[in-house]
C-alpha cells in the first residue's frame, strides 16, 4: 500500500475514533463534567464514596460530623472545581444539612466507622485534593461546631425559610447546588 493511502486511512480512522468518543460523551454528558480550572473531565461520585474516603482518612466519626464534612466537600468542590462532587440530594434537616442517601447508609449509627457501599477509590485526584483541603480545615472541628456553623450559613437557613420550617422543626427542604455555590464563593 502506498504511504499516501496509509496516511489517508489513518486520518479517517482517527477522525472516526474522535467522532465516536464525542458522541459517547454527548450521550453520557450527565455522568461527566469538564473542570475548567484544572482542564480535565471529572465524573461525579456518590456521597457514600466521599464518606468512605473521609472515613479512610479520619477513622471513626460521629454520623453528624460525617454528614457535615461530606456537605462541605460538596460546597467547596462547587467553588474550587466549579463542579458537583456528587449528585445526591442535600436536605435542610433540623440539625443541619443531611445527604439522605448517606443517612440511609449509616442510619441508626451514632458513630460511623465504614460505609460498605462506598468506594473511596472512585474519587479521582482532583476530588481527593478537594476533600483533603476540607478535612485540613474542618476535620478537627466537633460535630456541634460544624452543625452550628451550617445553621449560621445561608444555604441551610434559606432552604428552611423557603419551606416554611421553624427552628427545630423536621423537614426535608432541598439545599441546591446553586445556593451553595453562590454563598461559599462569596466568602
Amino acid at each position: 500500500m502506498r504511504p499516501a493511502r496509509q496516511n489517508q486511512i489513518l486520518a479517517t480512522l482517527f477522525g472516526s475514533i474522535v467522532y465516536v468518543i464525542c458522541c459517547w460523551l454527548i450521550l453520557h454528558k450527565e455522568n461527566f463534567v469538564f473542570c475548567q480550572m484544572k482542564r480535565e473531565w471529572i465524573m461525579p461520585v456518590k456521597a457514600i464514596d466521599v464518606a468512605a474516603y473521609i472515613l479512610e482518612k479520619q477513622g471513626k466519626l460521629p454520623a453528624i460530623k460525617l454528614q457535615k464534612l461530606v456537605y462541605y466537600s460538596q460546597a467547596w468542590s462547587l467553588v474550587w472545581d466549579d463542579k458537583s462532587l456528587f449528585r445526591d440530594r442535600i436536605e435542610a434537616w433540623a440539625n443541619g444539612p443531611v445527604i439522605r442517601n448517606l443517612w440511609n447508609a449509616h442510619r441508626g449509627e451514632f458513630e460511623v466507622s465504614s460505609i460498605p457501599e462506598g468506594d473511596p477509590e472512585k474519587l479521582n485526584q482532583i476530588q481527593r485534593e478537594t476533600v483533603d483541603a476540607v478535612l485540613d480545615f474542618y476535620g478537627d472541628k466537633t460535630s456541634f461546631w460544624l452543625s452550628s456553623l451550617t445553621h449560621m450559613e445561608a444555604p441551610w437557613r434559606d432552604a428552611r425559610i423557603e419551606a416554611g420550617l421553624t427552628s427545630g422543626q423536621r423537614g426535608n427542604a432541598r439545599i441546591t447546588n446553586g445556593s451553595m455555590a453562590e454563598y461559599y464563593s462569596s466568602l
